[in-house]
C-alpha cells in the first residue's frame, strides 16, 4: 500500500511540475509535406519558396510597370481555402469587395503571409499563396481557421498607389 501511495505521489508531482513548465510547443507544419484538395491545383515543386516558407506562384503578370513595394497603397480581390479545399473567406461574393491596405503598415492590418506575398504584384496580376502557419495565425484559432493550418489564397492586385502619392 505504502509503495502505491509513493508511486501515486510521484505521478502527481510530475504531472503538476509538467503544468508548471513552459508550454509545449506546436512544431511548425511544412507546406512541401502537406497534401492539398485536388480543387486547390498546388503543386507545391512547381512554386517559388521564399527565405521565410511562403510558396507563390503567378498565375498571371498584371500590366503595368509599376510593381507592389512597402509603403504601397494597395487594393486586393481575394479567396482563401484551407489545404483540404474548405474555403473560409472570399472577398467576391456579396456586398464586401476588395480589401484596401498600405504594405507594410504598423501594426499590420493583413497576415505577415500577404504583406511579403503580393510584393512586386502589379495591377491585375493573380498570384497563388501557400501561407505556413508562422505567416499566417500560428497555433491559435481565428474566425474558424483551425490553429497550425496552412492557407491557399488566391490574390488579385485590383490597383496601386506607390507611396508618397497624395
Amino acid at each position: 500500500m505504502r509503495r502505491l501511495l509513493r508511486l501515486l505521489s510521484a505521478s502527481a508531482a510530475l504531472a503538476l511540475a509538467g503544468c508548471l513548465s513552459d508550454p509545449v510547443s506546436v512544431p511548425e507544419v511544412d507546406p512541401a509535406t502537406t497534401t492539398f484538395a485536388n480543387s486547390l491545383n498546388i503543386s507545391i515543386a512547381s512554386m517559388t519558396r521564399t527565405a521565410s516558407g511562403l510558396y507563390f506562384r503567378d498565375d498571371s503578370a498584371g500590366t503595368g510597370t509599376a510593381t507592389a513595394a512597402a509603403g504601397d497603397s494597395v487594393t486586393v480581390h481575394y479567396t482563401g481555402w484551407l489545404s483540404n479545399g474548405v474555403r473560409f473567406d472570399t472577398s467576391r461574393e456579396g456586398t464586401r469587395g476588395p480589401i484596401g491596405f498600405r504594405l507594410g503598415a504598423r501594426p499590420p492590418r493583413v497576415i505577415a503571409g500577404w504583406e511579403e506575398g503580393l510584393l512586386g504584384m502589379k495591377v491585375r496580376g493573380r498570384r497563388t499563396l501557400v501561407i505556413p502557419p508562422s505567416l499566417a495565425y500560428g497555433p491559435n484559432d481565428f474566425n474558424g481557421i483551425p490553429g497550425n493550418s496552412i492557407l491557399v489564397f488566391e490574390v488579385q492586385l485590383v490597383s496601386l498607389v506607390p507611396a508618397g502619392t497624395p
